[in-house]
């Protein structure tokens, strides 16, 4: 990955039940709240760059970038769960991900870490009824008194691809 991020392991000695499968997940920050997608999926975590934007596409379509050959669309994903635009700060990153074969970048507030989280730290999410991000998630992971919202980038990439 471009940037350095810290990496926090959750130990066995963490761990309530017998372990299971462990994801490795990149957390970050979107607002107040703190997400976190499986690492699998991510090419790398760039500096915020320039933006050309596109006639017609979704309102959390920022724009497209050129990267190292390739037009990469770009989502805000405050923009993709409702909440007000902030300015961008020296800690606004783009995180490039593939998804069936579709390569495609988010703009987050901040990265925080690379971490691994036991699946038995995983509980459901939450039905809220209230729409905005809560459709995109795919779980709540605990970590050391932190609650990670995990998203499934299937459904937060549904429409856009």
């Amino acid at each position: 990955m471009s940037d350095s991020l810290t990496q926090e392991n959750v130990t066995l000695d963490d761990l309530d039940g017998e372990p299971g499968n462990v994801l490795q997940l990149v957390s970050f920050h979107v607002g107040d709240e703190e997400f976190a997608i499986d690492i699998l999926g991510v090419q790398e975590i760039i500096r915020m760059v320039e933006l050309t934007p596109v006639p017609n596409a979704p309102y959390f379509v920022e724009g497209v970038i050129n990267l190292r050959g390739k037009v990469i669309p770009i989502l805000d994903l405050r923009s993709r769960f409702g909440l007000p635009s902030a300015d961008r700060t020296k800690e606004t990153r783009i995180i490039v991900v593939e998804f069936e074969k579709t390569v495609l970048g988010f703009i987050v507030d901040s990265v925080e870490e690379v971490l691994r989280l036991p699946e038995s730290l995983i509980e459901s999410p939450p039905i809220t009824g209230r729409g905005g991000s809560a459709e995109f998630h795919r779980g709540i992971g605990r970590v050391k008194g932190r609650l990670l919202m995990l998203l499934d980038l299937g459904q937060l990439l549904g429409v856009a691809v």
